[in-house]
């Protein structure tokens, strides 16, 4: 069984930085794309940033230059370093990423989201 296991979300001030880790447990053959996501109260759950298994990134605009996507292959993780953030940052962020198994079926998986809170 594959999951997903977010940290490093809390709260911050504006302006502050905050560095979210997404680790992927269990055994697989491999992940493919991973994302980030995130969902305000109210709000429709959004794309922030995907990357590739080559390292080809993405980005919604409303964090172009702000936050940065990354991931270790070799420890299965991807990294959301968030920096200069403000309120309308504030929202529950989930990691994403499909991960093909020894069978070679390839399916889609979540986190359980870590809590992001910026104060104005």
């Amino acid at each position: 069984q594959v999951q997903l296991v977010e940290s490093g979300g809390g709260s911050v001030q504006a302006g502050g930085s905050l560095r979210l880790s997404c680790i992927a447990s269990g055994s697989f053959f491999s992940i493919h794309g991973m994302n980030w996501y995130r969902q305000a109260p109210g709000k429709q759950r959004e794309l922030v940033a995907t990357i590739t298994s080559g390292g080809t990134t993405n980005y919604a605009n409303s964090v172009k230059g702000r936050f940065t996507i990354s991931r270790d292959n070799a420890k299965n993780a991807a990294f959301l370093q968030m920096n200069s953030l403000k309120p309308e940052d504030t929202a529950v962020y989930y990691c994403n990423a499909d991960v093909t198994n020894w069978s070679k079926v390839t399916r889609n998986y979540w986190g359980q989201g870590t809590q992001v809170t910026v104060s104005s």
